[in-house]
């Protein structure tokens, strides 16, 4: 069912979301991306400002008196990733893609951009903010940096990803943890490299490795709470060059995620506690290179219920799904929900490729479901 009022700008909205796709930007690069967003809203009279985490916008719209004020926010980057869509209007920049739908994010928040724009009955203020840099470098942590929320403060803060599998238009979330944190733990095993034929003279660090390995196979049955949903993984073991070289050094890559902030310090110390005691059980040393990164993302009980009230009244009970579980990826807005209570909401973008494919396209079809999503909450929110 058609909202008639984004009806007439609907075509336009598709095609906007068409360009942001032909011209996908990797994060703090989102050059043109950003020159192009701007310049759509101050056309529609927005007070805009640039340059927030280098690219980022925040577009800011005051109707009446009132004090009170909500934030959006959408974000702007693409994926180093070569599209093999085939689409009229896939990539024209090789080597990168929008693979994760970030310009049907944008674009929907331009769409209630536009809504807002023809719209003179809200009291208080709308913060748009288009962030830069979800999928590498934190763009919502340094737009905060950059004072985001002490310059356009915000009473609640909202944002939509599209979700592969979950039914067009449908709307899925849940209170509390909403997605984990994810730090990554380069660990390098220093041992003595040798012969082959001569083991016994060496401190072999593939041995040290595996049983590094092994070992962290249990640091979450053993350690955590089956309640809370965590997972370790050594996603690369690098050592070696010959079948008859006992290497000096092994060099492991682990993830490590988790829902709760407190598993999440938890699984840190207890990483390099059993790599340090593995590793000196064989004569080893083991040096750790952190690159700590998003926290869990956790909705607040009340944005939820005034976000899925919004979605049962004006597009009916059924287009709402409850999220049974976490997700285990992990998205920078986290670092936007430690500052303001908010919510990260779903919708669905259909039976499409997966996220992060090199075959994926956002669905055109929830362009107006998700513009108005916010336009609504932007209403029931400032009246």
């Amino acid at each position: 069912m058609r909202d008639v009022i984004l009806s007439k700008f609907l075509p336009e909205l598709v095609n906007i979301r068409h360009k942001l796709h032909e011209m996908p930007e990797i994060g703090l690069s989102e050059v043109k991306t950003s020159e192009f967003v701007a310049g759509l809203l101050q056309s529609w009279g927005f007070e805009v400002t640039r340059g927030l985490a280098t690219t980022g916008i925040v577009a800011t719209l005051k109707r009446g008196n009132s004090n009170r004020s909500i934030g959006f926010r959408a974000d702007m980057d693409a994926l180093p990733m070569q599209e093999e869509t085939g689409l009229a209007y896939q990539s024209q920049h090789p080597g990168a893609m929008h693979a994760c739908g970030h310009d049907g994010h944008t674009s929907m928040l331009l769409g209630a951009a536009w809504a807002l724009s023809q719209d003179a009955s809200f009291n208080g203020t709308v913060h748009l903010i288009f962030q830069p840099a979800e999928e590498n470098f934190g763009g919502g942590k340094l737009m905060i940096e950059d004072g985001l929320f002490k310059r356009f403060p915000c009473e609640r803060v909202f944002a939509l990803h599209n979700w592969p599998g979950l039914p067009a238009g449908t709307f899925s979330t849940r209170a509390g943890a909403m997605a984990a944190s994810i730090d990554v733990l380069t660990l390098t095993i220093r041992g003595k490299g040798g012969h082959g034929a001569q083991p016994e003279l060496t401190v072999d660090p593939v041995v040290v490795g595996s049983s590094v390995v092994m070992a962290l196979q249990t640091l979450v049955s053993r350690n955590v709470s089956p309640h809370q949903p965590s997972v370790v993984t050594v996603g690369s073991f690098q050592s070696g060059s010959a079948s008859n070289i006992i290497p000096d050094t092994a060099v492991l890559e682990i993830s490590m995620r988790a829902t709760d902030p407190a598993v999440r310090k938890q699984l840190q110390e207890r990483v390099e506690q059993i790599a340090r005691f593995q590793a000196q059980s064989f004569n080893a040393d083991v040096t750790f290179g952190w690159q700590v990164g998003y926290p869990a993302t956790i909705n607040d009980a009340e944005a939820v219920a005034e976000a899925r009230a919004v979605i049962s009244e004006k597009f009916g009970e059924g287009a709402f799904v409850e999220l049974a579980q976490p997700l285990m990826g992990s998205e920078d807005f986290s670092f936007l929900l430690e500052e303001v209570p908010g919510a990260y909401v779903l919708i669905g973008n259909g039976e499409s490729s997966g996220l992060h494919t090199t075959r994926y396209d956002f669905n055109d079809e929830i362009l107006e479901r998700g513009a108005m999503y916010f336009y609504h909450l932007a209403r029931s929110a400032l009246v």
